[in-house]
């Protein structure tokens, strides 16, 4: 029997401070980080604190991050659709 989420189950992920989401943003924006470089941040940032990402969905969340505004609450709601627990 598999434990696949369907419909409105989710794993709610925490909402991380502003510090944190500046520090990575930080990290992400170093230069000479390319896209695979800043999806291993983002996973490192993740694990750090107890959460997995398939190294895919970090690649395409980077992709959004970088299309993207950039901003906390944005970051926030790319993670949470990334992310899940270990």
């Amino acid at each position: 029997m598999e434990s696949d989420l369907t419909g409105n189950e989710r794993v709610l992920v925490e909402k991380f401070t502003e510090v944190e989401l500046s520090g990575l943003r930080t990290e992400l924006m170093q230069a000479g980080i390319d896209s695979w470089q800043a999806a291993e941040v983002l996973s490192v940032f993740l694990a750090g604190r107890g959460y997995g990402v398939n190294p895919e969905n970090a690649r395409n969340a980077i992709s959004r991050l970088e299309r993207g505004r950039c901003d906390f609450q944005f970051m926030q709601s790319v993670i949470e659709k990334v992310a899940w627990t270990m």
